[in-house]
């Protein structure tokens, strides 16, 4: 699973990044060190140009929901549940597989956060869960593969803020060492493949699922940080600071 990241760049660095062919981002993309679900976040994607629904796809990067909305949903807070979508079943899902055929995104992340339950109990009797980062040791952002879906509100035919556009993030098995912390993880793109996995032109789903995989094992730093960064209310780049180490 994935259910918080980081994302610490400008939306100009992100484009200068990806490629990008035009910044379609209204609003200023201000580092964030706790997206979670339901916050608006950029992302990179490529459509066609309305006036030339022949012409290549263009890319461009947006800001959007995340927590996926499939186009039937009646009630968009379904999204709500779907923020995460498993790589082993993501092409046969009804809520998502006309998504993946035709509609991939990149979602850029410096890090994102997974929880190891430790053996210390709440009051609750429940697990206390230790907060872990992981981000890329090269730096790079990370380019984690998801979908995305256009929703409409049926009772506001006329009104263009009728339209929400979300995504889901897809996650596959962790690899052995991050599988001691979670058994998911997120799926990425190779910077080979972003031309292909953006393309909605190609939309067979055996080639589309190769063009995805988990972050190569030994490629991520990860470490434990503070347990500020459960409340989604906490914000700064302390939130990524290592604990310091336990005598």
């Amino acid at each position: 699973m994935c259910g918080r990241y980081v994302v610490s760049q400008s939306a100009d660095d992100l484009a200068e990044e990806f490629g990008v062919d035009r910044i379609d981002v209204h609003e200023r993309v201000e580092p964030d060190y706790n997206v979670a679900p339901t916050k608006n976040s950029p992302t990179v994607l490529a459509r066609p140009p309305r006036d030339a629904k022949d012409a290549d796809p263009v890319r461009q990067l947006r800001n959007l929901k995340w927590g996926l909305v499939p186009s039937w949903a009646k009630d968009p807070k379904i999204g709500n549940r779907m923020i995460n979508a498993r790589a082993e079943t993501v092409h046969e899902k009804p809520a998502f597989r006309r998504a993946f055929a035709t509609r991939r995104l990149i979602i850029p992340v410096s890090g994102f956060y997974e929880w190891f339950p430790t053996q210390d109990l709440t009051t609750a009797g429940k697990p206390v869960k230790q907060p872990f980062y992981l981000r890329p040791k090269a730096g790079q952002a990370l380019a984690l593969a998801g979908i995305y879906e256009f929703w409409r509100d049926r009772e506001k035919p006329d009104d263009p803020d009728a339209w929400l556009t979300t995504f889901t993030i897809i996650t596959t098995n962790a690899t052995d060492d991050i599988g001691h912390i979670h058994d998911r993880m997120p799926m990425t793109v190779h910077r080979d493949n972003w031309q292909n996995w953006l393309d909605p032109r190609i939309n067979d789903p055996a080639n589309i699922r190769d063009l995805m995989a988990p972050p190569p094992p030994g490629s991520l730093d990860v470490y434990p940080v503070s347990k500020a960064v459960n409340n989604v209310k906490n914000n700064g780049p302390q939130l990524i600071d290592p604990l310091p180490p336990t005598h």
